[in-house]
């Protein structure tokens, strides 16, 4: 996972918090120090960590969705290469992954794909660094959203991001908080209901 997931639409997310703007929660907030261990595991490309750090609820609905693009491959020679990719030998075996299991295998395959050379990677971890500008709490302080500028270089650029990572807090255990990389994309819910549908 790169440092790419900006909000495209955080002008207007902050735009419907003027009438009503939410305090900038204290430095020493747990979701400060969980984002920035976050995106150093995502960067060392520690996916065991990381999957540790998200919500159980993302981790399922990525494995499902990974099952059915798998699934809803083009022809049999397109779904056996997303297999061999993702190191199983057919859909039966991929659905008895656990969530965490097929999370790793996907960040794994998907990065084998970049093709980022041994000397990048090691610049990029070596350089990285990450301030978190702000957290804003939301639903009562059961959900933060961290604004995080971050700064890493390769052996050829120098890349800086703004970043908008959303955190939520377990409801059995309140000290306990996990990473919803998804939270900003759109998600309809059919009224009277309590079933996500596709956004249109």
């Amino acid at each position: 996972m790169n440092f790419r997931a900006i909000l495209a639409s955080l002008g207007i997310a902050l735009a419907f918090c003027v009438q009503a703007p939410a305090q900038n929660l204290p430095a020493d907030h747990p979701a400060n120090a969980l984002v920035k261990q976050y995106l150093d595991n995502v960067a060392k490309q520690d996916w065991k960590t990381v999957s540790a750090m998200l919500q159980p609820t993302f981790l399922e609905r990525r494995r499902l969705s990974l099952i059915n693009n798998v699934k809803n491959s083009e022809t049999m020679s397109v779904e056996a290469a997303k297999l061999a990719m993702l190191g199983v030998k057919d859909v039966k075996e991929l659905e008895k992954m656990t969530p965490q299991e097929a999370f790793i295998a996907d960040r794994e395959a998907v990065h084998k794909r970049m093709k980022v050379s041994p000397e990048d990677l090691k610049k990029k971890q070596e350089t990285l660094k990450i301030n978190v500008l702000g957290l804003v709490p939301e639903d009562g302080g059961k959900i933060v959203h961290a604004l995080v500028r971050t700064s890493q270089d390769t052996t050829k650029v120098k890349i800086d991001e703004l970043l908008l990572v959303s955190l939520v807090q377990d409801k059995e255990d309140t000290k306990k908080w996990f990473i919803v990389p998804d939270m900003q994309q759109p998600i309809a819910t059919e009224i009277g209901t309590a079933k996500p549908a596709p956004a249109p």
